[in-house]
Parts: C-alpha cells; sequence; structure tokens
C-alpha cells in the first residue's frame, strides 16, 4: 500500500511514517518547513519527501493519504483530496487501526514532559528487555529514532491533547486507548484551539474514560487540575507522584537533580544518579518507573535503566562549545516549561556562571499573546535575555520583557539575535536557546560567530 502524509516532518506524523515504513508500506510525504531531526530520519528511512503541497503530487493517487493537523480547509491539496474523493484518515487514526490494535498501549499526556517521560518509559522497558514500540514527539539518544514497531505488545505513545484534523477535532489521544496512562500535568496551553483550562480538561476526562478498570492512571500529585478532572470521574486505579501524599516520591540526594531516592509508599528503593538535571525531570522519571511497574518492571529494574538514559534530542541537549561558552538547545516554549529548564540548568552550574537565554516565542499560543505577561518572569533566572521577535508575532515583545530591564534585549532579525547574543556572552557562560522550531539554525550560527569573536 502507498501512503502519502500531508505534514510529514512534525513529531508526530514522522513517527507515523516511520512505523508505517517499518511495516511494509510505500511511504511518501511532503512539508512546508523541512528541518532536522525528523527530516534526517525520514531521509534515513528512504522516505521520499516533496517540499510544499502542490496538489500535483497526488499524481498517480496513493491508497491512502494521511492527513497532519498543519492542514486545513482552503488549502489547495486538501481541495483536491476532498473534490476527488480519495480515500484519508488522520495520524492518530492511522495509528489506532494499524498499529495499536491488540497492544499493551502505554500513554503519557500532560502540558510538559511528554516526550521525556515517554521516553524513559520506553527506555525502561527496552532496558528489560521488553522490545516496546513506541512513537515519542522527539528523538532519544537511546534510541536514535523517534518511532518503531517493536516485537512485543507493549506500546509507549506520547499522547498529545492538540487537535486530531481538520475533520476530527478530538485531542489526538483519544484514539489510543491506553492500558496505562500517565498524567504528567495540566495547564492551559494551546489556545489556538481550546478557549480555557476547562476546555482541555473535558478532553482529558474523555482520555481517562477510555482506561480500562484492570489498567493503571499514574497521575502528578501537585496538580489542582488534574485532580478536579479526576474528580469528574474516574473508573481506574489511580498512583499519584511527585507530592507530600503522593505514593511515588523523591528524596533530593543532589540539589541539580542529578542524584535522588524513590521512594513508594514511605519506602526507599533505589538511587537514581543519571545525566540529567531539574527538578521536572525528577517527577517525569518517578512517573515513567510507576508506569513500568504496572507492565512488570521491577522498580529496581526501572532505577539501573535511568542510570543510563542519555536524554532526548532539544531537551537541555548540549550542542556545542566554542571559545569556553557552552550552546544549550531546549524545546522549551510555555513559561512553565522555561522557568524549569531554566531551573535545571541553573542549578548545575557554579555560582560565578552566567546564563544567557536566547528565546523565540514560535508556538500558535505564544504568537496569539497569551503568556506575554508570565514570559518576564518565567525568564528571571536568565543573567541576560535575547528574544528574536517574528515579524508575524503580533504583539509587544519589547513591552512583555521589560520588567527585566538592561538584561533583556529584543531583535528583529536571526542576525541580530546571534550578534546580541554572542556580545552578551564571556567564557564560562551558558547560552540556552528555546524554540518549538529550528529558529533558523540558530546553534550552528552562535557557535560559528563565538569562534570568530573570540
Amino acid at each position: 500500500m502507498h501512503i502519502h502524509i500531508l505534514g510529514i516532518c512534525g513529531t508526530f506524523m514522522a513517527g507515523v511514517a516511520l512505523l508505517a515504513r517499518a511495516a511494509g508500506h510505500t511511504v511518501s510525504g511532503c512539508d512546508a518547513n523541512v528541518y532536522p531531526p525528523m527530516s534526517t530520519q525520514l531521509a534515513a528511512a528512504g522516505i521520499t519527501l516533496t517540499e510544499g503541497f502542490d496538489p500535483a503530487q497526488l499524481d498517480p493517487a496513493p491508497d491512502c493519504v494521511v492527513v497532519g493537523n498543519v492542514m486545513s480547509r482552503g488549502k489547495p491539496i486538501i481541495e483536491a483530496l476532498l473534490d476527488r474523493g480519495l480515500p484519508y484518515t488522520s495520524g492518530p487514526q492511522w495509528l489506532a487501526e494499524h498499529i495499536l490494535r491488540e497492544r499493551w498501549v502505554l500513554a503519557v499526556a500532560g502540558t510538559h514532559g511528554k516526550t521525556t517521560t515517554s521516553s524513559m518509559l520506553a527506555w525502561i522497558l527496552e532496558h528489560a528487555g521488553m522490545a516496546p514500540g513506541f512513537l515519542i514527539g522527539g528523538v532519544p539518544a537511546n534510541f536514535g529514532v523517534s518511532a518503531r514497531l517493536g516485537t512485543t505488545p507493549f506500546f509507549v505513545v506520547e499522547a498529545d491533547e492538540y487537535d486530531t484534523a481538520f475533520f476530527d477535532k478530538r485531542s489526538k489521544f483519544l484514539h489510543y486507548r491506553p492500558r496505562t496512562a500517565v498524567l504528567n500535568n495540566l495547564e492551559f496551553d494551546h489556545a489556538d484551539i481550546f478557549p480555557d483550562l476547562e476546555a482541555i480538561q473535558r478532553q482529558f476526562h474523555h482520555l481517562v474514560r477510555t482506561v480500562p478498570g484492570a489498567g493503571r492512571l499514574v497521575s502528578h500529585a501537585g496538580s489542582a487540575a488534574l485532580e478536579a478532572t479526576l474528580a469528574q470521574g474516574c473508573w481506574t486505579p489511580v498512583e499519584r507522584f511527585d507530592g507530600a501524599q503522593a505514593d511515588w516520591q523523591a528524596v533530593a540526594v543532589a540539589p541539580d537533580g542529578s542524584a535522588f531516592d524513590v521512594c513508594l509508599r514511605g519506602e526507599r528503593l533505589g538511587r537514581v544518579a543519571w545525566a540529567l538535571l531539574g527538578q521536572h525531570n525528577v517527577a517525569n522519571a518517578l512517573a515513567a518507573i510507576a508506569a513500568a511497574r504496572h507492565v512488570g518492571v521491577a522498580p529496581a529494574h526501572a532505577i539501573a535503566a535511568l542510570a543510563a538514559f542519555r536524554g532526548v534530542a532539544r531537551r537541555l541537549e548540549l550542542r556545542g562549545e566554542a571559545a569556553g561558552v557552552r550552546v544549550y538547545d531546549d524545546f522549551a516554549h510555555h513559561p512553565t516549561a522555561i522557568a524549569s529548564t531554566l531551573a535545571g540548568l541553573r542549578a548545575n552550574l557554579p555560582a560565578d556562571r552566567r546564563i544567557v537565554a536566547v528565546l523565540e516565542p514560535r508556538s500558535n499560543t505564544m504568537k496569539l499573546g497569551v503568556f506575554k505577561d508570565t514570559l518576564a518572569p518565567a525568564l528571571a533566572a536568565a543573567d541576560h535575555v535575547v528574544c528574536y521577535g517574528a515579524p508575524d508575532l503580533g504583539w509587544d515583545l519589547a513591552a512583555a520583557v521589560a520588567p527585566l530591564g538592561a538584561r533583556a534585549a529584543v531583535c528583529g532579525t536571526l542576525d541580530a539575535t546571534v550578534a546580541a547574543a554572542v556580545a552578551a556572552t564571556r567564557a564560562g557562560d551558558a547560552v540556552l536557546v528555546m524554540s518549538n522550531g529550528g529558529f533558523g539554525g540558530i546553534h550552528g550560527r552562535l557557535l560559528e560567530a563565538l569562534r570568530d569573536a573570540r
């Protein structure tokens, strides 16, 4: 079967493409913005990519068109698809029907930490010899790919609450029917499709409704929004993590989160000592350990696996060092994630080392200005902030970061952003780049400019 995927370079759709290819299908696809790491792993899998959305690529007609949620009515290729009556489906629906059926699905949902927690969970199962399949919205370093079929019934999926497609406005995760579900946290986001937090809670409630009574919910104890969601109705046993009254707790050994003891209802089960940073990753680890236990992995084995966990691309990933300055890349684009990432990096640096934060407010919610009043507080832990204000941002970025005073600068071009960041650094500093997009390859440009400037 020939499957053609519209919007193939999105993190989720690229994973669908890899799974379809591994299942024996001929796979092609198109997208408007092609950048690593997804584009490189698709090319390595022998999947043909077309730049842009010209309807001509539907000739000859594929057997099925899988439509990504970036596609909307009015695009010529969508209108041609509908006019010609070609068979089509969404990525989540295709995944549910062709991959997840009769699998033990472990789904990781939440506003933050889905990719990292999914990667930890898949690695724990792999380390335990369970050879899971997975589809993750990033590239775990332990696997080198974002998706694979696996050879056992277990399948880990990053469960996104974003809508499914132009013809199916339910959250993606409602297609997955998990037996084990992690609810990492819940905050307002995706203002382009959800009017308020209550609308997102309703989708999470619908997810909870799909988990069987013999399944397991692993929920963050510190989230009032999740507790309110569970109060709407819950028919599945719940284990809570990361809170004073939680079943699963961590006792800090190192302040930067690089070592901690794992406790289950007061009993110490072992110590995680690993390369990751930040209390948010400690919470992610507790969730992954709890979920793995539900499918039979002893906590001691999960703890040992995390010691060998190497992280995920674009999650506090060190991209290089030049002139004594380290450049990190992170996917953070929500104020909570920005603050957590900065806190994790800050805790790992000597007191005399500085952080220069370089931010691209790129997400749809950021572009709508929903977080403009909380942006400056989220960036407060940085010693210097350089923001790239794209021409289509639509709100006053300079006014939003004005509370940071002389520590903050706003630039209107990528060249100016690079120049301002380099000018703000000195040997020993850490530059933290945060964006949910490619950011114009700024990481390499920063490293090159640092070498030239010094």
